[in-house]
C-alpha cells in the first residue's frame, strides 16, 4: 500500500513531551503521541471506493492485509507517528476545560491530486484525553458514523468523510442510554478522513490558559495549510480568517436546516474550523417537521441543540471562537462585525433556502409570510419533512385544489387532519399557486429545481437501526445497500422506492431510532 505520506501537523506544531499514555492535563502542546490498541480479530466490513481514490489507493489495495491492519490500528506505517489532538470546549453551554481526542487517533496525512487529507481512526483505544473512557467504539455507533458522513457528502453538505468500517473482534462494554444497563457489544473502528480535524475548541484551550504563543502557532499553521488564499498570517489575516470561518459555519448550518439534519451535540469541540459537519454521535433526521425536536437523550430537558435552534447555537459557538482569537486580534469591533454579519446573512440565507425548497426563483415581498405560514402548517399535525417537500414538487400551479392530494402521503396520522386544518392547507395552496404565477418557469422546470435541493432519500434513524440490527447478527448486506442508495439522494431510484417512506410506527420510540445518547 503506497501513500504520499505527510506529517505537517506533528512536524510544525508543539508536541506533548510526555510519551506515557496516562490521562493527564497536557500543557503548551497541540497533540500527544499515542499508539493505537491492537485488535483481536479485525474484519473489514465496508470501504468507500471514492475515498480510496481520493487518497491515491485502488480497490486492490483495500483487499490487502496491510490495508486491514493499518486501518484497524494493528500496524503503524513506516515514517508515521500516530497522535491524539489536544483541545477544549464548551459542552451544553458550559466550559468543560481540556477534552481532546478521547477515542480518535490520527495516523498520518496523505497528499494526493493537490489535496491533503488526515487519516484518523475512531475507536482505536485510549489516549491521554480519554479521561475515564476506554477510547473504543462499538459497531452500532460506527455504522451510524460511516453511513452518515458519506450520505452527507452526497447531499452536498460539507462534512468529514469515511474510508472504512471494520470489526475489531473485541467486545466493548457500553451503557447505551446511561441508565445503568451496560452490556457487551461488538467493537469496531471507523477510519475518518478530513483535510483537518482542528475544531473551535482547539483554539479555546490555549486562550483559556493564556497560552498565546501556542495559540498563535496553531492559528498560523491553520491559515498556512487550510486558508492559504488569505495570505501571510497577520492581524488583518486573523480577522479575514475569522470572517471566513463564520461564513463557512453559517453555510453548513443552513444546509443542515434544508435537509432536516439535527447534529444533536453542537458543543464547540464538535465544530470544525473548516465548516465541516464533524463528530456524528446522537444525530438524527427530522421525520415530522418539528422545530423543537432533538435526537439527544442528554438534551431532552433543555433542548439546547434542537433543530430550530441550530443556527443560534452556531452563532453562540462562533462567539466563543471570537473570544479565543481575541488575544491575536486585540480589537473587538472586527470580530463583532463578523458575528453581526452572521445574523444578517442567516436571515437572508434561510429565506433563500426556503424559496429554493418551494421552487421560487425570484424574490417577492409576500415570500416571508408564505414561508412562515407553511412552517406553521407543517407543525399542526405530524407531517414528514422529506416526503412533503419532495412531493410538493409535483404541484401544478393551475390546479391549487389538488394540493392536498400531492402531499397527503406525508401525514403520519391522516385522521388528525381535521376539516379546519384541511381548509388552512387549501388556503395556503391558493396563495402558493398565486405566487407561482409570478414565476416564469414551467411546472416541470420548477419540479426539476425543487428535486435538486429536496432529497428523496436521507439516512433516517430507523434505516440505520435496521442495518445495525442485521450487522449484530452477522449480516452486513444492508450497510452496502444503504451506502449505495445514499450516493444518489436526489435521484428517483424507483428500484429503491421502499426507502421513500415515513418512519414505521415500531420505530417511534425505539432506542436508536428516536432516542440516542452520546454513546450512540
Amino acid at each position: 500500500m503506497k501513500l504520499n505520506i505527510k506529517n505537517t501537523f506533528i512536524e510544525e506544531l508543539p508536541a506533548d513531551p510526555v510519551l506515557d499514555n496516562n490521562r493527564r492535563q497536557v500543557k503548551e502542546a497541540c497533540f500527544s503521541y499515542v499508539t493505537p490498541k491492537k485488535t483481536a480479530k479485525p474484519k473489514l466490513l465496508h470501504v468507500s471506493n471514492e475515498m480510496l481514490k481520493n487518497l491515491g489507493l485502488t480497490e486492490a489495495d483495500s483487499k490487502t492485509t496491510d490495508f486491514l491492519n493499518v486501518l484497524t490500528g494493528n500496524t503503524v506505517m513506516e515514517n508515521t507517528k500516530p497522535y491524539a489532538m489536544c483541545y477544549g470546549g464548551h459542552q451544553f453551554g458550559n466550559w468543560a476545560g481540556q477534552l481532546g481526542d478521547g477515542r480518535a487517533i490520527n495516523l498520518f496525512e496523505v497528499e494526493n491530486d493537490q489535496k491533503q487529507w488526515t487519516v484518523q481512526l475512531k475507536g482505536a483505544g485510549a489516549t491521554p484525553y480519554s479521561r475515564t473512557a476506554d477510547g473504543l467504539a462499538v459497531l452500532r455507533s460506527s455504522i451510524r458514523e460511516y453511513l452518515c458522513s458519506e450520505a452527507m457528502h452526497h447531499l452536498g453538505i460539507p462534512t468529514t468523510r469515511a474510508l472504512s468500517l471494520a470489526l475489531t473482534g473485541d467486545e466493548v462494554m457500553r451503557d447505551v442510554l446511561y441508565n445503568g444497563n451496560a452490556e457487551y457489544e461488538k467493537g469496531a473502528v471507523v477510519s475518518r478522513i478530513s483535510p483537518s480535524f482542528v475544531r473551535f475548541g482547539s483554539f479555546e484551550i490555549f486562550a483559556s490558559r493564556q497560552d498565546t504563543a501556542t495559540l498563535k502557532t496553531l492559528v498560523d499553521y491553520t491559515i498556512n495549510h487550510h486558508f492559504p488564499h488569505l495570505g501571510t498570517p497577520s492581524k488583518a489575516v486573523y480577522i479575514a480568517f475569522f470572517n471566513e470561518v463564520v461564513q463557512r459555519t453559517l453555510s453548513m448550518i443552513i444546509d443542515w436546516q434544508r435537509v432536516g439534519f439535527v447534529h444533536g451535540v453542537m458543543n464547540t469541540d464538535n465544530m470544525s474550523i473548516l465548516g465541516l459537519t464533524i463528530d456524528y454521535g446522537p444525530y438524527g433526521w427530522l421525520e415530522g417537521f418539528e422545530e423543537g425536536w432533538t435526537p439527544n437523550t442528554t438534551d431532552m430537558q433543555h433542548k439546547r441543540y434542537r433543530y430550530g435552534n441550530q443556527p443560534n447555537i452556531g452563532l453562540w459557538n462562533l462567539y466563543q471562537l471570537a473570544n479565543a482569537l481575541y488575544p491575536l486580534v486585540e480589537e473587538v469591533e472586527p470580530l463583532e462585525a463578523a458575528l453581526n454579519q452572521y445574523r444578517a446573512d442567516f436571515e437572508l440565507g434561510s429565506i433563500q433556502m426556503m424559496r429554493n425548497k418551494i421552487g421560487l426563483k425570484t424574490e417577492k415581498q409576500q415570500d416571508k409570510s408564505l414561508i412562515k405560514d407553511l412552517e406553521t402548517l407543517l407543525q399542526l399535525t405530524e407531517t414528514d419533512m422529506t416526503i412533503f417537500f419532495r412531493n410538493l414538487a409535483a404541484f401544478k400551479k393551475d390546479n391549487p385544489n389538488e394540493g392536498l392530494e400531492w402531499i397527503k402521503e406525508a401525514f403520519y396520522s391522516p385522521t388528525e387532519v381535521t376539516d379546519t386544518i384541511k381548509q388552512q392547507w387549501k388556503d395556503w395552496f391558493q396563495h402558493y399557486a398565486t405566487r407561482l404565477q409570478l414565476e416564469t418557469v414551467s411546472d416541470s422546470e420548477r419540479k426539476k429545481a425543487m428535486n435538486a435541493v429536496n432529497p428523496k432519500y436521507v439516512l433516517r434513524n430507523y434505516m440505520a437501526q435496521l442495518a445495525i440490527d442485521d450487522a449484530d447478527k452477522g449480516d452486513y448486506a444492508l450497510i452496502d445497500e444503504l451506502y449505495q442508495l445514499l450516493k444518489k439522494p436526489y435521484a428517483e431510484q424507483p428500484e429503491n422506492e421502499k426507502w421513500f417512506a415515513k418512519r414505521p410506527e415500531w420505530a417511534r420510540h425505539k432506542v436508536g431510532c428516536s432516542m440516542l445518547s452520546c454513546s450512540s
